[in-house]
């Protein structure tokens, strides 16, 4: 997999009409951060997490924790139809997801090429150390980004889970924290 920090230096000085990047990794990898840096240089960001927090409140508050793969799928189809609409006016999108599965990403790169854009696969690699304090931190807010606590069990389910692109036509981002604060995140 390339290791590419380049690429993030042109995407971050200049959004072009039709792109779209693809942001890929775990709970803490720094997804969230990079998108709303993105966002500040004009593209527009799409976030399934501030998506369900918008709409249906919080977690354990609002709703109640067994509704939230329901919510997840109404925010999926929400987020599907203003993807849609981004993409016919070929505007600058970041997808603050964290395309977990393959077949996620490959049914998303074929509805951005079917809307004559392209699309950046973005992944950003974390080693476990800094991903469980990034956790830790995370842990102590409650928003959007932060609707519950990330357990060891659940990160663990997370990596296992986590099926990591290789061959995608993907950029691999070494996301510690040294290298988000010299992008000015």
């Amino acid at each position: 997999m390339p290791v590419s920090d380049d690429v993030v230096a042109t995407l971050l000085r200049h959004p072009e009409p039709g792109t779209v990047c693809m942001l890929c990794g775990v709970a803490g990898s720094g997804k969230t951060t990079l998108a709303t840096r993105l966002e500040a240089r004009g593209y527009t960001r799409l976030s399934k997490d501030e998506e369900i927090w918008e709409r249906f409140g919080r977690y354990g508050i609002d709703y109640d924790p067994a509704a939230y793969p329901a919510l997840q799928e109404a925010a999926d189809a929400r987020l599907h139809a203003r993807l849609v609409a981004l993409l016919t006016a070929r505007a600058p999108v970041v997808l603050d997801y964290s395309f977990w599965q393959r077949a996620d990403r490959e049914a998303t790169k074929a509805l951005i090429e079917a809307h004559g854009c392209r699309w950046v696969l973005l992944v950003l690699q974390v080693d476990p150390d800094t991903l469980r304090a990034r956790l830790r931190v995370r842990s102590q807010r409650f928003d959007a980004n932060a609707a519950f606590p990330i357990t060891e069990a659940l990160l663990t389910r997370y990596l296992d889970g986590f099926e990591r692109p290789e061959g995608e036509g993907e950029h691999v981002l070494v996301a510690s924290d040294a290298w988000l604060q010299a992008l000015g995140c």
